[in-house]
């Protein structure tokens, strides 16, 4: 009797396989990390796998759903630059098919739906093709609107729509809350407007999708965990915007600024500085994965709804192991060294550079 072949045996190995040799990356060479780092690594591998199975293996553009993908309600799967504050969703997009978004916004500060075009096999996207967010959108009293997508606009005309270039491939949400733990989400749903005939398995289509789950992982490895740059040690480098041409699925209407904290036992890093006129901004500790520490203990992330400005409208954040009893403390979550995060949604000009500095922490506390 002849063996069975199936090309999905193939790509499946090909996906266990690079998963079974993840943590190469960060128990050896350039990219290595501390014992911590190491643990979280693990994780954060587990993470990553879900997430490209949810959003490659069981995605299906020609009859889509909303699918969670990081955020408050999702707090045991970080990955890309999550954080405490916003609810982020995925589905995926064909070119050639129109589609219906209908959501109902919630407490939202920031909401906003940004399409991205690039390669259509699951490596990561390589520009924007569109953003609404819900400044620009129109919305009805009661906060209720819809989005037509597609590649034509509609005769009837829309008061939301976005055009699916060619190569349009990913829809991503982002619903920002000031006070996540006491607001409510956006609600949000979509359909193909097109009719699609029930799906079928398919090896050559199983394939393909498991395929493409081993390239966004592959992906998200050649990036994380990311290299320790000295020259970032203690530091925040000069914010910058986001540019049409991204990697990956940056937000079009943000400003970010990455850093570094590096401290010894009894240190603090404070951060000083000006943010401008914005819808919203905050500030995020990162590991080498590019995961926010673990938010549901202790404060790892700062907005700027919570924090305490000066009389001149400046902040000043303190970053340390221990309380030093400063209104805007953020804890390290026993990490000696981790990345720091800044992201302004709508600012009226690109912020200017925040200044860091290391102290002993007994200072602070003694003033």
């Amino acid at each position: 009797m002849a063996a069975r072949t199936f090309e999905t045996t193939a790509a499946f190995h090909e996906l266990l396989d690079l998963v079974r040799d993840g943590d190469a990356l960060f128990l050896d060479g350039p990219r290595a990390v501390d014992d911590t780092s190491v643990l979280e690594g693990y994780r954060w591998l587990t993470e990553i796998l879900s997430i490209a199975l949810e959003c490659y293996l069981w995605a299906d553009p020609a009859r889509p759903s909303i699918v969670p993908i990081a955020g408050p309600n999702l707090p045991t799967r970080k990955w890309g630059g999550d954080n405490s504050d916003s609810y982020y969703s995925f589905a995926p997009v064909d070119p050639a098919t129109t589609y219906r978004m209908r959501g109902r916004l919630g407490d939202a500060c920031y909401f906003s739906l940004t399409v991205y075009g690039g390669p259509a096999d699951g490596h990561w996207s390589t520009r924007i093709v569109a953003t609404l967010n819900d400044r620009s959108m129109e919305i009805g009293e009661d906060g209720s609107f819809e989005v037509i997508l597609g590649p034509t606009e509609p005769a009837s005309g829309a008061a939301n729509w976005i055009k699916l270039d060619a190569d349009s491939v990913a829809l991503v949400t982002r619903d920002y809350l000031a006070h996540p733990g006491d607001g409510k989400a956006t609600e949000l749903e979509i359909e193909a407007l097109d009719s699609a005939p029930p799906p079928r398995l398919d090896d050559a289509d199983m394939a393909v999708r498991l395929r493409a789950a081993t390239s966004f992982l592959r992906d998200l490895t050649n990036i994380n965990p990311l290299p320790s740059d000295a020259e970032l040690a203690n530091r925040i480098a000069e914010p910058y915007p986001v540019p049409e041409v991204t990697y990956g699925w940056a937000a079009g209407d943000a400003s970010y600024a990455m850093g570094r904290f590096d401290l010894d036992a009894g240190q603090a890093l404070v951060l000083e500085g000006r943010s401008p006129s914005c819808v919203f901004w905050n500030m995020c500790l990162w590991n080498p994965f590019m995961q926010t520490f673990d938010y549901r203990y202790e404060r790892v992330t700062i907005n700027g709804e919570q924090v305490h400005y000066e009389d001149d409208g400046s902040w000043r954040i303190v970053i340390s192991a221990e309380d030093p009893g400063a209104p805007n403390w953020v804890s390290t979550a026993g990490h000696a060294s981790g990345y720091i995060w800044f992201r302004w949604f709508l600012p009226e000009a690109v912020p200017g550079q925040p200044q860091a500095s290391v102290v002993p922490i007994s200072d602070l506390a003694a003033g």
